[in-house]
């Protein structure tokens, strides 16, 4: 179900403070969490992309070197501390990109404008998945490809009773929820979903879905 404007605003509020306060460290948190636990998917999820590609939640910039070099790619995020370290990355690689600040629950761009989105580790903490990805959706050109990977609520009943234990404090710090599947929102989108794996006990989600 989708969330009133005004808490969708509200919880923006707290997840701008919360990503501003983490931008720095950032890097090195998500890079531990991914060599122990989630497994190496970016390089996956950036290769899926053609054309014209939108990152949604681009964070730091960690995809950015792993899109292919003839890929348009826009970036959008919610934090500036985490644009200001994409945009140093972006110039340290020598790509110039358009890289901007922006709401995943209402993107700035017209309707069929991108070939690819691409969406990795960020739905877990976006306010309201269904209408986010509703808008990756609308944004997408007819047949344009949706590229997720993100981390859901596992197949282990141990590990699901560990990450609910996780999220009773996470969702609380920061907004980040453990047990989301939004294979499930894309779905209920219309999307057709193409492809849909699961890896590290169902903890980890690939999926690649196209707009009709």
């Amino acid at each position: 179900m989708s969330l009133p404007e005004s808490e969708r605003a509200a919880q923006n509020a707290r997840r701008r403070k919360a990503w501003g306060k983490q931008a720095a460290n950032y890097d090195k948190q998500i890079g531990f969490f991914e060599r122990r636990v989630l497994g190496d998917h970016r390089s996956w999820a950036c290769e899926q992309a053609t054309g014209r590609v939108l990152e949604v939640a681009v964070g730091t910039g960690l995809n950015l070197p792993l899109y292919p070099h003839d890929a348009d790619v826009t970036g959008i995020d919610l934090s500036p501390e985490m644009l200001a370290i994409a945009r140093t990355r972006a110039t340290d690689l020598g790509r110039i990109l358009d890289l901007r600040e922006g709401d995943a629950h209402e993107l700035p761009f017209g309707n069929d404008t991108f070939d690819t989105v691409v969406c990795t580790y960020s739905l877990c903490n976006i306010p309201d998945v269904e209408r986010a990805v509703g808008e990756m959706k609308r944004v997408l050109k007819p047949g344009g490809r949706l590229v997720l990977v993100d981390h859901v609520r596992s197949t282990s009943k141990v590990v699901l009773a560990i990450q609910k234990a996780i999220e009773f404090v996470s969702v609380r710090v920061d907004g980040d929820h453990m047990t989301r599947r939004p294979i499930e929102q894309v779905r209920g989108a219309g999307f057709d979903v193409q492809q849909s794996e699961r890896f590290r006990a169902g903890i980890v989600e690939r999926v690649v879905a196209t707009k009709p």
